[in-house]
């Protein structure tokens, strides 16, 4: 049975006022749009309407009240936002129907107020931010969606069908924004496409002007410019073209994390021709060699489909030996799942449910010895870590290991714990790094750390 796709909620937007106010309303369909929304462009067919207003002058207020009139009259759910969102009192007299009102500037305020009015519903299989990164991730980390769409038609998968064809947003767009999310106090810059590799191809990697000189839509220009306003890069869903060589040297520079998120699927090259995937897996062992000679830091997560029609058990152990000798850091397996409308439904040979649980149980198996290795070679050394959270508890590998009638010792008092992530790890997705004594430290800080222990996927350590 194939699984049918619950359809994305709706939003209608109404932008008054400066092109400032348009590259707010920009930035907020972004980030509605990197969380699964549609876009409206009519009064009927939204489940919720964004006004932006003006409050600059009389006329202009006025005009705002007149299109927040116009929306609640032909639509009823409506979320204000923008100059006029200061004067709230104003607006809720006049209309005491309105949703929520937020001011200029107030993205997650806005993001949070259509997620309540209508809430997304979550679908792995087309969603580009993890379900749990949807309750608006806070102000220290932001995703940046560069593109819409994508150009491969993978036969498992429907996103060109729902999203069309690879859709590129200019660059100088893209770096304002990510320049206004650093000011606003983002440290880190979750780069995010349905495939991050192919920006700018339908644009012909059109060059924008931008500071003192130009940059061009290319993965590599975006990255190198992207690095410079001093937050931390993560590039994800970077197919490996053969340009993607041309990033490592930017890693290897500090302007772009260390880290490449690579969906690779499977490594057989006869599952991956049933997929119709871009494969030359042969080439990629090799190409990984290199990547980690240029920047030794670098960490590589992927993800990879078990049990897809057709998939022999030859294939599956070629998977498994090709990740034997891949060594990723971080890998996320799929059981194979019909979804209607992708093509992959008619093949023959379909895996049974069991076999299919066997084989993802096997990959686990195996990633996760993997990553327990390359996480215990990093004990003793000192990483950077960036802090997502500060709790009044220390972590559990920190809890004293006494009688209980041993007089606690005093540093154990209190200790304040604390977690975040490195350089290796993106937020929802990978590992985190558990700190004891961690106190005076608040989120968003960069911190170093000396790395004490490990498990499968976590580092616990300590403040340097």
């Amino acid at each position: 049975m194939a699984t049918k796709l619950p359809s994305p909620p709706r939003v209608g937007m109404v932008s008054l006022g400066c092109p400032k106010a348009l590259v707010d309303s920009e930035r907020i369909l972004t980030k509605l749009r990197a969380s699964g929304y549609d876009m409206s462009p009519d009064y009927a067919g939204a489940d919720v309407v964004l006004v932006n207003t003006c409050g600059f002058l009389d006329s202009a207020k006025e005009e705002s009240l007149e299109a927040i009139g116009e929306a609640i009259a032909e639509n009823g759910k409506v979320v204000v936002t923008g100059c006029m969102g200061k004067e709230a009192d104003v607006i809720r007299a006049r209309f005491p129907g309105v949703l929520a009102i937020t001011g200029p500037q107030q993205y997650e305020e806005v993001v949070g107020a259509v997620l309540a009015a209508a809430p997304p519903v979550a679908n792995p299989y087309i969603d580009l931010v993890p379900e749990q990164g949807l309750k608006l991730t806070p102000r220290h980390y932001s995703y940046l969606k560069i593109s819409e769409g994508c150009n491969h038609r993978c036969s498992f998968c429907i996103i060109p069908s729902i999203r069309g064809d690879l859709a590129s947003r200019r660059p100088d767009a893209i770096l304002r924004e990510a320049e206004k999310l650093v000011a606003a106090g983002t440290k880190e810059l979750l780069v995010i496409s349905q495939d991050t590799s192919a920006y700018g191809v339908d644009i012909r990697h059109q060059p924008r002007p931008w500071k003192d000189g130009e940059v061009r839509a290319h993965m590599t220009d975006l990255a190198r410019e992207l690095g410079k306003l001093g937050a931390w890069v993560r590039l994800h869903y970077v197919y490996p073209y053969p340009h993607v060589d041309q990033v490592i040297p930017l890693m290897a520079e500090g302007l772009v994390l260390p880290y490449l998120d690579i969906p690779f699927q499977h490594a057989s090259p006869k599952v991956l021709k049933a997929m119709r995937r871009p494969a030359n897996e042969a080439k990629v062992l090799e190409r990984l060699k290199n990547w980690r000679a240029m920047s030794p830091d670098i960490a590589i997560r992927s993800s990879f489909v078990v049990g897809f029609p057709g998939e022999t058990d030859e294939d599956f152990e070629y998977l498994l030996s090709w990740l034997e000798e891949a060594q990723l850091d971080r890998v996320g397996a799929f059981r194979f799942e019909p979804v209607e409308g992708a093509s992959a439904n008619a093949l023959p040979d379909h895996v049974p449910e069991e076999l299919k649980e066997e084989r993802y149980q096997r990959v686990m198996e195996l990633t996760a010895r993997i990553s327990a290795e390359k996480l215990a070679a990093k004990v003793g050394k000192t990483i950077d870590v960036l802090i997502d959270r500060v709790d009044e508890v220390a972590p559990p590998s920190e809890a004293p290991d006494r009688g209980h009638f041993d007089a606690p010792h005093p540093e154990h008092h209190h200790s304040i714990g604390a977690t975040g992530r490195s350089k290796a790890d993106a937020p929802e997705i990978d590992g985190e790094v558990h700190l004891r004594d961690a106190g005076g430290l608040k989120q968003g800080d960069i911190v170093k750390v000396l790395v004490e222990d490990s498990d499968e996927h976590d580092l616990y350590g300590v403040p340097a």
